[in-house]
């Protein structure tokens, strides 16, 4: 079973199966608009309906919908760190540079495939065009857990703040290259990618 949000973002945790399948169906439904009405429009009523549940059952979980809007950017951090873990496990022994890599490609595919990723991706979008800095700490956080065994460094407050740098610039620069282009401008993303390469080869060669 897929890890639920965090509790936070939910008013009762689902503790049956059943009420985390329900629970999934709540989250994908509401990815799912988002895509299709954006975020102003997005009703739990309508969430309810093409989730096929009560729309008691969407309150039992959340107050409203920007509640639902955050615990769908925590299944995305979630999920990424899923993703990102299992390519790694893929790359091997690729040094920084290949989970650089791993990191970037992940969160590029992430963003052209998952649902109501645009609009929310780990939770600095809604409302649209606002970026907070505490999902870019979060998910920076996330990654010196994650790479700090594997790049066979110590997770101190330098690699976490190294680590913020290079999520804070990959944000920016990548949201750029899917303003110039629907799929993301490549050239952009290449870029981005050789200054990310650039500053942690100072920092981690």
């Amino acid at each position: 079973m897929k890890p639920v949000p965090h509790a936070t973002s939910l008013r009762r945790a689902p503790i049956q199966r059943r009420s985390a399948e329900r629970l999934t169906r709540i989250l994908d439904a509401c990815a799912d608009l988002l895509d299709e009405v954006g975020y102003d429009d997005l009703s739990t009523r309508a969430v309810a309906q093409r989730a096929g549940v009560p729309i008691g059952s969407v309150y039992r979980f959340f107050g409203n919908k920007r509640q639902m809007a955050d615990a769908l950017a925590q299944r995305n951090l979630e999920r990424y760190t899923e993703r990102v873990t299992a390519r790694l496990q893929e790359v091997g022994d690729g040094g920084w540079r290949g989970a650089m890599d791993a990191v970037l490609d992940e969160y590029l595919a992430m963003k052209r495939t998952a649902p109501g990723f645009s609009l929310v991706d780990f939770g600095n979008q809604i409302p649209v065009g606002v970026r907070h800095a505490e999902p870019n700490h979060r998910v920076a956080d996330r990654l010196t857990d994650l790479l700090s065994g594997y790049l066979g460094r110590t997770p101190d407050d330098d690699l976490r703040r190294t680590f913020l740098i290079a999520v804070e610039t990959a944000d920016t620069l990548v949201h750029l290259a899917f303003r110039v282009a629907p799929e993301g401008d490549e050239k952009i993303i290449e870029e981005a990618r050789e200054l990310l390469r650039a500053y942690l080869a100072r920092v981690l060669d």
